[in-house]
Order: C-alpha cells, then sequence, then structure tokens
C-alpha cells in the first residue's frame, strides 16, 4: 500500500472511533450544564413579564433592546453592538368591537386587528357580510356580488397536516393578501378566520399587507368561536350583517436596533455562524413563545460556549432580529451590512417555531443534510431525531445571497398555533425543560459546525 494511503487510512479508522466518542462527551457537556445551570428561562422570565409584547415601534421594543444589548454585555460575549434599522410603527389602538347583526339579535364576538391594517373610522362599519373560502370563490362572485359588503374568509387550516406549519402556510393568504383580493371587488372590510387549529374564543393576529394600486380596506381576524357563530348566521340568514370598529393606524417608521453578540473563532475567525429570533413580537400577548424562546435560545448558545471555556473554532453570533412580525427590515439590514464588508457566514441557524420539545433541524442545502447526517445519533438523545431539507427562517432568509446554510430549529409544532400570535401567548405556556432543551440542541449543532464546518 502506498505510504500516503496508509496514512490517510490510519486516520480515517481512528477518526471512525474516537470522534464520535470525544464529541457526544462534548455535546453532553452543553445539556449538563444548560439543564442544572441554564439561564434561558430566567432570561424569558424579565422578557416575557417584565418587558412584555414588543411590537416594533414600541416603547417596549426599545426596552427590548436595552435588555438584550445589556444582557449580552454582563455575559461577557467578546463583543456586542447595535444595528440601526428603521421599522413600521403601527398601533393598534383602542380595543376592538365586533356584533353579528341578524334579524333576530346582535351577537357580540371577539376580533382584532390584523397588524399593518387601516382603521374603520370612530364610528366603525355595518354591512352585509359575504363567506368565502378562497380566492377562487371570491373572483367566482364578482364585484356584483361583493361590491358595498364584507368579506369573511373563512377556510381553516387543514387538520390532516401532521405538521402545523404546513397548515398554517396553507391558509394564511387569506390573512396576508384577503384586504387586497376583496377590495378588487368593491368590498368595504374583511373578517379572517383565525390562524389556529384550537377551538376557542381567542382571536389570532399577524401581517396582511396593502398595494398602492388597491383601495385600502380595513381588516380583523375573529375568533374559531366567532367564526363559527358568523357561519352559522349567514347560512340561516343570507342578509346577516357584520359590524367591527378598529382605531388602529400606521404612525412613521421608527428607529430601532438589531442586537448582536459574538464570541470570536480561534482557528477561522472570519468564518461565521449565525444563531438567532426575532426580538419584536405582537402587541396582544406577551410573545414568549414566538419568538421570546428563539431569543433566550440563541444567547444561551453562547452562554454555554462562555460558561463551559470553550472557544469556538469558528466566530458565532447571537443576533436578536428587530421587526420579523410586519415588515422583515431587522433581517434585511443585517444582510445588508454583512454584505458591505463582505462577512462570511458559512451557516445561521434561526429558532422561530417556539419552545417546545426538539425534534429535528430544517437545512435548505442538500449537502449540507448529507455532511451532518452522522451528527444525528449523537443528537438523538436529546430529542433531535432527523436532520432533513427544510425551511430556514425569515430573518436569516437575506444571508443565503451571503453564501450561508440556513437552518430552522424545529421542535414539536402540534401546540404553537394555540398561542401564536394571540393574547394566551404568555410566559407560563413555555415549559422550562423543553425551552433548554432546545438551547442544548442548538449548541451543540453549533459547536458541530464551528468545528467541522459545513
Amino acid at each position: 500500500m502506498n505510504k500516503k494511503y496508509f496514512y490517510l487510512f490510519a486516520f480515517l479508522f481512528s477518526m471512525h472511533f474516537a470522534y464520535p466518542q470525544n464529541d457526544s462527551t462534548m455535546i453532553k457537556s452543553f445539556f449538563n450544564e444548560e439543564l442544572s445551570r441554564g439561564k434561558s428561562y430566567e432570561m424569558l422570565d424579565h422578557l416575557s413579564n417584565k418587558i412584555g409584547g414588543r411590537l416594533s415601534g414600541s416603547p417596549q421594543a426599545a426596552q427590548a433592546v436595552e435588555w438584550g444589548k445589556r444582557t449580552m454585555e454582563f455575559l461577557g460575549f467578546d463583543k456586542v453592538w447595535l444595528q440601526e434599522v428603521m421599522v413600521p410603527h403601527w398601533v393598534r389602538g383602542e380595543k376592538e368591537q365586533a356584533k353579528i347583526l341578524s334579524q333576530k339579535e346582535k351577537t357580540e364576538v371577539r376580533i382584532c386587528a390584523l397588524g399593518n391594517s387601516i382603521g374603520t373610522g370612530p364610528k366603525g362599519i355595518s354591512a352585509i357580510v359575504i363567506e368565502v373560502k378562497n380566492f377562487k370563490e371570491l373572483a367566482k362572485l364578482g364585484r356584483k356580488n361583493i361590491e358595498g359588503k364584507i368579506v369573511f374568509f373563512n377556510r381553516a387550516l387543514d387538520p390532516t397536516n401532521i405538521g402545523t406549519g404546513a397548515a398554517y402556510g396553507g391558509a394564511v393568504d387569506q390573512r396576508g393578501s384577503g384586504a387586497v383580493e376583496a377590495a378588487k371587488y368593491g368590498a368595504v372590510g374583511v373578517v379572517v378566520r383565525s390562524m389556529t387549529l384550537a377551538n376557542d374564543d381567542h382571536p389570532h393576529t399577524g401581517a396582511m399587507h396593502y398595494e398602492d394600486s388597491i383601495t385600502k380596506i380595513p381588516a380583523c381576524a375573529i375568533s374559531i368561536y366567532g367564526a363559527t357563530k358568523l357561519s352559522e348566521a349567514i347560512k340561516f340568514d343570507a342578509n346577516t350583517k357584520f359590524y367591527f370598529r378598529q382605531t388602529c393606524e400606521m404612525l412613521p417608521d421608527e428607529k430601532s436596533f438589531n442586537v448582536v453578540g459574538e464570541i470570536k473563532g480561534s482557528v477561522f475567525p472570519d468564518e461565521i455562524i449565525v444563531v438567532g429570533g426575532h426580538l419584536d413580537s405582537w402587541d396582544i400577548g406577551d410573545g414568549a413563545h414566538d419568538d421570546g424562546t428563539g431569543i433566550v435560545q440563541s444567547i444561551e448558545v453562547l452562554r454555554l460556549f462562555k460558561a463551559l471555556g470553550i472557544r469556538p473554532k469558528r466566530t458565532i453570533r447571537a443576533v436578536l432580529f428587530m421587526n420579523e412580525e410586519n415588515g422583515m427590515k431587522g433581517g434585511l439590514k443585517y444582510a445588508e451590512l454583512a454584505s458591505k464588508v463582505n462577512a462570511k457566514h458559512i451557516a445561521a441557524i434561526e429558532s422561530d417555531g417556539g419552545g417546545f420539545t426538539p425534534r429535528a433541524f430544517g437545512v435548505d442545502d442538500d449537502n449540507a443534510v448529507q455532511k451532518m447526517q452522522p451528527w444525528v445519533q449523537m443528537l438523538k438523545p436529546f430529542g433531535i431525531h432527523e436532520i432533513n431539507k427544510g425551511w430556514g427562517g425569515v430573518d436569516i432568509s437575506p444571508l443565503k445571497k451571503e453564501g450561508a446554510i440556513l437552518i430552522g430549529y424545529a421542535c414539536d409544532s402540534q401546540r404553537y398555533f394555540d398561542y401564536h400570535h394571540s393574547e394566551i401567548d404568555t410566559f407560563d405556556k413555555v415549559n422550562k425543560r423543553e425551552l433548554e432543551l432546545g438551547a442544548g440542541c442548538m449548541a451543540a449543532l453549533v459547536w458541530l459546525i464551528s468545528e467541522y464546518g459545513l
């Protein structure tokens, strides 16, 4: 055998036995630290209960920026800094009101304005309501049936999708574009069934958008209980009216910031691994699962390296992105600034699916998926059973153009949309151990990428 190939074979043979054992020991140390002395739950308590809902442009969002910077400085990261970004400043205004107006009675129902919507005016609006399931039904009815009326989009999330993210994705177009599509046919308002599988009386907000060439009409989300009542009323009486009042408005853009913390790499300092979530949240809950959990897990990843005295081979950054919910300005700004200095991002991991039990990582690159398969066995004892082709995340998506492989942390999704964008997305819905297991899984993956690259 050629001496060159003999040494190569001997090296690979030794790595086959030593490499997994050493790596598994290191990975276990992350979990030992997190499950014994973790700070993620404590941080989430402060973010959720001391600051609360953090909609972009709000005083609470500004407080969250200061908290994020102060926290990472206190933890002793190598560098902590702010990235200025202008963000939308939408305000909800007074508590929304809504009633179903049938021939026999007036029934109050629970709604909330959709993010970025205009208001109805102080008196509210009242009109006959037309129920549709999708944009095709809307187009078939046409202007003669829609003009002057309120459109009720009542397409439920598909309960047969085991992955609830797919169910959400299959229904959310009516929330995002419903007002634009209905206005094309002369509608005066839009009511959208809440994006949830839970059968309860909590309306779920979320972003919608307008087009400058189309008349802007107010849009709200109705709870599932309310949607059921409204649909039944329409079936009984086609002339059923709906009344709603909301005083929301869009104010001038506000200055805000992404918050970035960094630990410099010891061998490849110019190669950057980002781990992040979005610091903003909707205003009607305290944004615990969406996305307080992702924020504290990202900070915790770097804290674990510090606590264990591990200097990563590659630079790792925790990025607290601002304005994911109704604009994505923070994610775009981070990528823009990275491009200006030719920063080399090899991977970006986002946690934005809640703080539930770890399940998998979704990776947007086939070659990276294959390279990461041997790591699954080391992560299985802690809940990660798959590393497969999948979605990375909204805020990290612009980094694709900068060469980063995008990775999404995927935890159990079955309860996420029960809370998502609603008043019950609160700290008490987060399980401490599940949150900590997620932080440990993210730290382990960051360590493996830092050691072996992608």
